[in-house]
């Protein structure tokens, strides 16, 4: 159960520092964007050195997808995992509306940070951006975690920058999801066309993480 309240905690503070960071920085000029891809990246890191210890810092359903089918956890975990995950995310989706309610500072993405589809050329085009860049991202969790090759206590350094690079280049055309738990909680309170569209940023990581566990079984030395 530990685990699950770990990833739980790890999912919220991602979504809320992250998504936060986006609301109020605007992802509309050079410095917002650079801004929020750095607090997910940099949230990534810290959390991996805090709960990396108690649960492996998944914080993403894509990444524990992932690892479930590279058979380093059970599928009984993997659904502790998933659970935990997108209730972080919606306790900090109900927590970014909250403060735009009491804050005077305005929302500056409209949304509470979420996801879209129109800046990708529609639904297929945010499908393949995000099948892209979450294969991209779980790849590299993947191997460098990985028990026999992995970076060992540099790996949560490794993955947080990695984040930023996939949000720099993701950020102006999907918002960067590569995170289901991250995209539902904000949509559940923005509603809308982030709500409507939210099954594209629940089903395109999901396949990348799959994607990226057969690839690396596919190139990971042998045990």
């Amino acid at each position: 159960m530990k685990k699950y309240i770990a990833e739980c905690l790890g999912t919220f503070v991602l979504t809320f520092l992250g998504c936060g960071t986006a609301m109020f920085l605007g992802c509309n000029t050079p410095a917002g964007v650079v801004g929020t891809a750095i607090a997910f990246g940099l949230t990534v890191v810290a959390m991996a050195y805090t709960i990396g210890g108690i649960s492996g810092c998944h914080i993403n359903p894509a990444i524990t997808l992932g690892v479930a089918l590279s058979g380093r956890m059970s599928w009984k975990d993997a659904c502790g995992y998933w659970v935990g995950q997108v209730i972080g995310g919606i306790i900090a989706g109900a927590l970014l509306l909250l403060l735009t309610k009491v804050v005077a500072a305005p929302d500056l993405t409209g949304g509470l940070g979420t996801n879209g589809v129109a800046n990708a050329g529609g639904v297929w085009g945010a499908c393949l951006v995000e099948v892209i860049a979450t294969f991209l991202f779980v790849l590299v969790v993947l191997g460098t975690t990985d028990s026999k090759v992995g970076a060992g206590n540099l790996a949560g350094l490794a993955i947080g920058l990695t984040l930023i690079l996939v949000h720099l280049v993701c950020i102006n055309l999907t918002g960067t999801s590569v995170n289901p738990a991250r995209s539902i909680g904000p949509a559940l309170f923005a509603g809308g066309a982030a709500l409507q569209d939210l099954w594209v940023f629940i089903c395109a990581p999901l396949v990348g993480g799959a994607l990226s566990a057969a690839v690396w079984k596919a190139i990971a030395p042998a045990k």
